[in-house]
């Protein structure tokens, strides 16, 4: 039997022990249950992604002497996480005896008025620091620190230090309505739903009037959505929603002019251009082949434009007002980037491009703001309008009677080439981007280009870029689904030019996160959902539960040695559905798309006739578990293909059989649609991202007729059974 941990002589090297000071994991046990120890120079050049110098021994053992050193030197951690309700011990770095005293400033700026209690060092543990000994003692938190972003100031003898002190919930309890019930509601795909408004791609109003009616029409207690983060100010736009170029902030694509306050405000003149404008791309709304992005943006950027410069009464200038104060730092640094982008065009892969050339405070960017200061304000008044819209959708799908709303889809990362990587370097990883190991389904593994956040800096800024991220999400939804919840625990880091394979994990703190996640949902009253599937470590399982953190299970993949489990013995804490966007719906399963679009983009790496067999016992086990669990009439798979549409809802008939705390149904099966939103392991070779709504024959399916579909309506009275 091969052995899955590394030898002694291995873990006493200077490299290993460099590594795992830092948070990198030196081996993993894959997919397979197969080991694997992390070559040198993969971790040298993980070291130096996050700046630490290992390129030779000598670098080594001085890296590892002033890690050590700093650690020794600073009184606390940069950032302190405490439980609410609970006594915390904290450790402080002292002199042998010394006794350290604190304060605690709160959130709000009032001085905590508790008793902290502090212990002396006993000098047990003394560490060497410039021909002193460091010793450390204890400084305990107290029950009643109320939750929030608090700081603590320490004091040793003539030191002084302040410190991060995030004080959470000890987990995310379940909002009212879930407690003795379950909840329904609908995943979709905004971009792909469009409405005789729209101008050619779904948008916030779209959203408006799909929550307010999926509760009116359907009873249902939330939407799930694709990622609506960052993006590009000008066309070409990226498909993807999960490679935004800010996660910070919020797709302006997706605004309706004409549900902009200061539309009705415009002269004849103005509104007659905007109603041109909108003809033009009209059309788009009827085409049921391809989401047309670019044209749409072209279009509808004008428009904006024109209600940009008509102005704003006073009232609404001061709202404007206020949210660039509020936004501040952040704010400036998108609209800066747009700007840039806007006028000097997209940063292409090339040394002279200007992400390269000018840094954010350089004399170059400058000039240009002050060149153009209408086009500045302009994306920072693109962003207001476009948090508005957001926020008023998920008013009305509450003032609807909604539960919960808007859940909102949060993606892993960034575009490496983005406004947050440009604007602060720093808090990312330099020569490394996000992926993942070889697994089943890739065998060379993923990179997915994203620079990873670093953990150092995180830590070093109280999870400043973390907390301001997940408060935002949860400012417009009730819910927040994070993508790769894994991510939180660790990543796999790739070194640039080492390709997939050659990576390693980054491990994460991972109770300061979801102590964030916590505090934000509490304060919300929402829920977090964290997508958990494939290969997750027990201990990643156990946290999740421990903190309030629904899982995800999916129907397809709820299977265990050839066999797909009965749904009423899959998890209770979970957000539950049939499929997913990175699979055919499910009248494309039934029908093996997903073997076909392989075939035909060469994505296969054994002979069609083979995963065609493994697809085809796949397909035969579900109908099995529907059979034998009396979902569905065996009589009906004679002609599969004459009774699709109960063969469906036998798996929606499943599905809420499951105790899942939430299940989803998705759009796409409610009409019929066959096609997938996205083929992993392709970019350009199939449309990702662009697939309009259609029903079973490809017909488009508006927003106006969605809810009144017979087939929507049939798979309705399921969910509500």
């Amino acid at each position: 039997m091969t052995e899955k941990t590394e030898n002694d002589e291995r873990l006493a090297r200077p490299l290993i022990r460099l590594a795992k000071l830092v948070g990198i994991g030196t081996s993993y046990v894959g997919q397979s249950n197969d080991y694997h120890e992390i070559e040198d120079d993969v971790l040298v050049a993980v070291l130096a992604a996050l700046g630490v110098d290992a390129s030779d021994d000598e670098a080594i053992e001085r890296s590892i002497r002033t890690i050590l050193d700093e650690r020794h030197a600073r009184l606390v951690p940069p950032t302190v996480l405490h439980t609410v309700g609970k006594e915390d011990s904290v450790l402080v770095n002292t002199g042998i005896l010394e006794i350290p005293s604190a304060t605690i400033t709160l959130e709000d700026g009032r001085q905590y008025d508790g008793e902290l209690v502090a212990g002396a060092g006993d000098g047990s543990q003394a560490y060497s620091l410039d021909g002193k000994f460091v010793a450390t003692a204890s400084l305990t938190l107290p029950k009643d620190l109320p939750i929030g972003y608090h700081t603590l100031h320490v004091r040793v003898g003539d030191r002084e230090q302040d410190a991060t002190l995030i004080s959470a919930p000890e987990k995310i309890e379940l909002i009212d309505p879930m407690k003795n019930n379950q909840l329904w509601g609908w995943m979709a795909q905004l971009y792909s739903i469009r409405s005789n408004g729209s101008w050619g791609v779904g948008d916030f109003e779209d959203l408006k009037t799909l929550l307010v009616e999926a509760k009116r029409k359907t009873g249902a207690d939330f939407m799930l959505i694709n990622p609506v983060h960052g993006s590009e100010p000008v066309a070409p736009l990226t498909p993807s929603p999960y490679l935004p170029i800010s996660r910070r902030f919020v797709n302006f694509t997706y605004i309706r002019p004409e549900s902009i306050p200061e539309y009705k405000q415009l002269d004849d003149a103005a509104r007659k251009q905007i109603e041109e404008l909108h003809s033009q791309v009209e059309p788009l709304n009827g085409d049921a082949q391809l989401i047309d992005r670019d044209t749409m943006w072209r279009m509808k950027m004008r428009a904006l434009w024109l209600v940009f410069k008509a102005g704003r009464s006073a009232g609404r200038q001061a709202e404007f007002d206020v949210y660039k104060k509020e936004q501040g730092a952040e704010l400036e640094s998108y609209a800066t980037w747009c700007l840039c982008y806007d006028k000097w065009g997209k940063p292409e892969d090339t040394p002279d491009n200007w992400e390269r050339k000018y840094a954010k405070d350089s004399a170059q960017v400058a000039a240009l703001r002050n060149q153009f200061p209408d086009t500045l304000e302009f994306y920072r008044w693109l962003e207001w309008i476009a948090g508005e819209q957001l926020e008023s959708a998920q008013r009305a799908a509450k003032d609807a009677g909604m539960k919960i709303g808007l859940m909102a889809d949060m993606a892993v990362g960034v575009h490496p080439a983005g406004s947050d990587v440009w604007w602060n370097p720093e808090r990312f990883a330099k020569g490394a981007t996000v992926g993942a190991p070889p697994d089943y389904f890739n065998q060379q593994g993923q990179d997915w280009s994203q620079p990873p956040l670093n953990p150092i800096q995180l830590e070093n800024t109280g999870y400043q870029v973390y907390r301001e991220m997940v408060h935002g999400m949860f400012a417009r939804a009730g819910a927040v689904r994070i993508d790769h919840i894994l991510g939180l625990f660790r990543l796999w880091w790739i070194p640039q030019g080492k390709g997939a394979k050659h990576g390693a994990y980054v491990y994460y703190d991972s109770e300061v996160m979801l102590g964030i996640l916590a505090i934000e949902a509490a304060r919300a009253n929402g829920v977090v959902v964290g997508e958990d599937l494939g290969v997750v470590p027990d201990f990643v399982t156990k946290s999740l539960g421990r903190h309030g953190v629904l899982g995800c299970a999916v129907e397809w993949f709820e299977q265990m040695d050839g066999k797909f489990k009965a749904p009423k013995t899959w998890r209770e804490y979970a957000l539950a559905s049939v499929n997913t966007h990175d699979m055919p719906p499910s009248y494309g399963y039934l029908e093996y798309e997903q073997v076909k679009i392989r075939e035909k983009l060469n994505l296969l790496d054994c002979p069609v006739e083979e995963f065609q067999a493994s697809a085809t016992k796949e397909h035969n086990a579900m109908l099995k578990m529907l059979v034998d669990n009396g979902y569905l009439d065996a009589e009906l798979l004679k002609d599969e293909k004459a009774n699709e549409q109960q063969i469906v809802e036998a798996l929606y008939r499943g599905l809420k059989d499951a105790p899942s705390k939430l299940i989803a149904a998705s759009i796409t099966d409610a009409v019929g649609e066959k096609r997938a939103q996205n083929q992993p392991g392709t970019n350009n070779e199939y449309p990702n991202w662009r697939i309009p709504l259609a029903d079973y024959d490809g017909n488009v399916v508006p927003l106006e007729k969605l809810f009144d579909n017979e087939r929507l309506k049939s798979l309705t009275k399921i969910m509500n059974s």
